[in-house]
This record gives C-alpha cells, structure tokens and sequence, in this order.
C-alpha cells in the first residue's frame, strides 16, 4: 500500500466505535485526523488548515479502514476533502489501474474536484486523476484514459458511455464516491447510478454523500450500501463560511435591476456571481447588463457545452466582470478573488443559499453575499437565518 498512508491506530476505530476525534468536535489541524504531512503540505498552500466538521467527522473513519459510509453535508462543507484525502492515502501509486471512481453531477462539479486532488498531492507520491464527462469530444477522453489513470472523476451517462465503448477498465476499482448524489438523482441518473453501481464488483468502500435524502437516494442506500454503513450528518448550522458577510436589501422587482448596478459601481470593476431562478431570468438580466455597458455572460442548462465553456474562459480570465447563473449551472464554478454574490431571485432552498454564497470568501478570503428581496420575501431571510445560522444585515442604500 502507498506509503501516504497513515494509519493512527491509537485513534481505536473498530466496527461501529466511536474515534477520538468524533467525540471532540474543535480538531484543530489535519495532523490530528491522521493525514499524511505531505499531504497537509499542499492543503497549507491552499490556506485550508482548520478542518470543517464533515472533514473532522468522517477523515479518521476512511483512513482507518474498509467500509461504507453515507455522508449528509450541504454544498460548501469542504466534502471534496472530506473523501478526498482519505481517497488518495488508499491509492497505490506504483499499480497502474484505475482505483477509485468519483461521480458528480455536472462537468464543472467533476472539472473542480479533479483540479482539487491534484492540488493536494502537490508533494505526495504522484496520483493521476482524470475527468470524463459529457459535451467534451468521447475520443479525446479515450485518449486521455490511455495514460497512467488511479482515480476517474465522471459523470454517470459518459462512464457508462466509456465502458460500452470498452475505453475504461474498472474491474479493479476498490472505492466508489457519489457526490451530490440527490442532484444527480434530480438529475435523472438514477439509472445510471444503479448501472455502474452493479457493474463494480471489487468493491471495498462505497461512499455517499447528499445534502438531502430523499427517497431515491434511501433507496440507492439500501440496494446497494452495507446495512452497517456508517452514517454522518453535519448540521446546518455550521455549513456557512464565517468570511462572508451576508446582507439584504428590500426593494421592488422593478427596482432590483437599478439595486444591483449600485452594488456592481460601489464594487469598482471586481468580479461578481449573481444567481437567478430560472434560465429566462438570467438571459435577460445579462442583456440588460450589458445594454449598460457592463461586461457579463450567463451560464444556464440551456447552453451547449461549448457555450458553457466560453461563458467559464471568459469569466475565469477576468474579461468578463461578471456573471449570471441558475443554480444547477454553477455547481463547481471555483474562482478565486470573487469579491461578492448577489441573489437576485431567491433560491428554492437553503442548501442553494449555501452553495451560492459558497462561491465567494474562498481560501481564507472575505466576500459579500447581498441578497435583493421584496417586502412579501423579508421571511425567507429569517428563515435562512434560523436554519443556518447567519446573521443578515439590512443595507438601506448602496454606497459607492
């Protein structure tokens, strides 16, 4: 086995007990959860040194040894290096086989985890990772998969797509991870997932994780899972970045356009992510932004990949100031340096508060999250406040 791995025998993880660090929920650093220094080496150049509370919970239980594990945790709990780095200290890096297999919803959720691994292994023996996913030419894919491959990233339709064609091998896949799970159930990859997840039989962990549970997902646990597998839950309350500092403000619908081009001036040129509800929402408000001489581009499902692709270049190479999204669109966007996130429409549901706000205030940074709402919306805001624990401010007027 690689020697990354770490295992802290002291830490008494044995069937269903409890470890240590479960038990204490102020873990102060990544040493004490088992991980390898090489390891918290590239995690340090990340400025990720405090692990969350998913990280804290489910780390110790990975690394120690062979099980399932189904994990609940919103969007922004730092999930990727939760089963990330547990992942990577099981990889064999002198066998030349794919080891591991994550899926993930969407090609920007899929693109970010990929480009998070391979961060973390900046000073560890060299793990290979590769993304596969739909609305990238199948044959470049192909051809990636020909190089030293230990872990694929993918969608669940272009796996499946990869292994009809007999262009990937994963009769040696030992772990499973389902990241966002329900998205991909909303998705409509419930039979994909019950594909893939019958066609792997050396498995040794299969792991879980979902912001919600709904029923296809229980069902996905059941069939497939141990009855044994352990489940963690992380509570909402402590899903929110404490960097971001969240405010709204109550104006008209007619007036939320007017609103956000103060905020967009009092930020002087920075870059910003705003959210709207639906795909029609956001292609309006980007022409309305840029009839106003403001550099924008939209992100929605309606997009072809190539479209996608060009709005993130742009966007990610700072020749876009901002840009607008739908929810589901933006899963995975990572950019650093985003000064604020605006709601202009309201999310469906906390989860995608979470995520929104998520995007900016990363490594360590401070960001804005504004939200703009209607008098008859004020309620949402206490809500957000009760189940996630945040304070809002009420801003009156956008200053410059």
């Amino acid at each position: 086995m690689n020697q990354l791995i770490q295992n802290e025998k002291n830490q008494g993880i044995t069937g269903k007990s409890v470890p240590l660090q479960l038990k204490n929920k102020h873990v102060k650093n990544f040493e004490q959860l088992g991980i390898h220094p090489n390891f918290i080496k590239g995690l340090k150049e990340l400025n990720i040194i405090t692990p969350t509370e998913i990280q804290a919970k489910v780390i110790p239980i990975l690394l120690e040894t062979n099980l399932d594990l189904v994990g609940q945790a919103q969007t922004g709990t730092g999930k990727t290096a939760a089963y990330g780095l547990p992942l990577l200290a099981k990889i064999d890096s002198n066998v030349n086989e794919i080891q591991a297999l994550i899926l993930c919803p969407t090609r920007e959720l899929g693109q970010q985890v990929a480009k998070q691994l391979f961060k973390f292994t900046k000073y560890s023996d060299k793990i290979f990772t590769e993304a596969v996913y739909g609305g990238e030419k199948i044959d470049k894919q192909i051809s990636s998969l020909t190089r030293p491959t230990h872990i694929v990233v993918a969608t669940p339709g272009r796996l499946i797509d990869l292994v009809n064609r007999k262009a990937i091998d994963i009769r040696k896949v030992k772990t499973i991870v389902l990241d966002e799970a329900d998205e991909m159930l909303s998705m409509g990859f419930k039979s994909e997932l019950d594909e893939i997840l019958t066609m792997l039989h050396s498995l040794e962990n299969k792991w879980l994780f979902s912001a919600t549970m709904p029923d296809g997902i229980q069902d996905i646990v059941k069939k497939h899972l141990s009855p044994d597998a352990h489940n963690v839950k992380v509570s909402k309350r402590n899903v929110v970045n404490a960097q971001i500092s969240h405010s709204y403000l109550v104006c008209e619908d007619n007036e939320k356009l007017s609103a956000l081009l103060s905020l967009i001036q009092s930020e002087h040129k920075k870059q910003g992510l705003i959210f709207c509800k639906t795909k029609a929402a956001t292609q309006k408000l980007t022409k309305q932004l840029i009839a106003k001489n403001i550099s924008a581009d939209c992100i929605h499902g309606d997009l072809t990949q190539k479209e996608r692709d060009k709005a993130m270049r742009a966007f990610k190479n700072g020749s876009a100031q901002l840009l607008v999204a739908t929810d589901l669109a933006a899963r995975g966007i990572d950019v650093s340096d985003l000064a604020y996130v605006a709601h202009y429409q309201l999310p469906e549901n906390e989860e995608y508060y979470t995520h929104r706000s998520g995007r900016t205030a990363r490594a360590g940074k401070e960001g804005l999250s504004l939200v703009l709402v209607n008098p008859t919306e004020i309620k949402q805001i206490r809500f957000y406040e009760r189940n996630l624990g945040i304070t809002f401010t009420q801003i009156r007027k956008i200053g410059r």
